[in-house]
């Protein structure tokens, strides 16, 4: 089992991504992300956000926001990994050289014509509704085979199917 992180950092209608094209044996090659990894011993989820933003960025996130919680069953190595998604718009420094792939602000609208993971593409939405979910991804040879999700009202914490 894999707890990690993912974060998406935004500013002027602009989403922070990676293109991930320099790591070898990378699952993620040729692919679009978000910023984010591995929980280290010990971390909370916004410790393990803001230390990954500034390892693959150089910069300093603060307070990050938790949207929603992706499960990938079996997705590396038939290994289960846990997500928390998180949004920022609160950062300041320099971008660095990424040892994860280049780094760009890609406006908004343009980043479903990335390639992006299948299920990317309806969490990302969910995102930008301001919908708080769990979801889960199940994927088998790089293909996504089924998808589901619960909405959380944040307001009464009621599950809205």
């Amino acid at each position: 089992m894999k707890l990690a992180t993912l974060v998406y950092l935004k500013r002027d209608g602009k989403t922070l991504m990676v293109h991930r094209n320099k790591k070898e044996n990378d699952m993620h090659e040729g692919k679009w992300n978000g910023l984010g990894g591995k929980f280290e011993p010990g971390e909370t989820p916004e410790e393990c956000a803001i230390r990954e933003i500034r390892e693959e960025t150089g910069l300093e996130l603060r307070n990050p926001v938790l949207r929603g919680f992706l499960t990938f069953p079996g997705f590396s190595n038939d290994e289960d990994w846990y997500v928390f998604v998180f949004t920022g718009t609160e950062f300041e420094g320099e971008l660095i050289d990424s040892p994860e792939g280049d780094l760009a602000w890609i406006p908004d609208s343009e980043i479903a014509d990335l390639p992006l993971w299948e299920g990317d593409r309806y969490f990302l939405k969910w995102i930008e509704e301001g919908r708080f979910f769990s979801a889960k991804f199940t994927y088998r040879n790089n293909k996504l085979l089924d998808h589901s999700v619960v909405f959380h009202d944040e307001i009464t914490g009621r599950n809205l199917y």
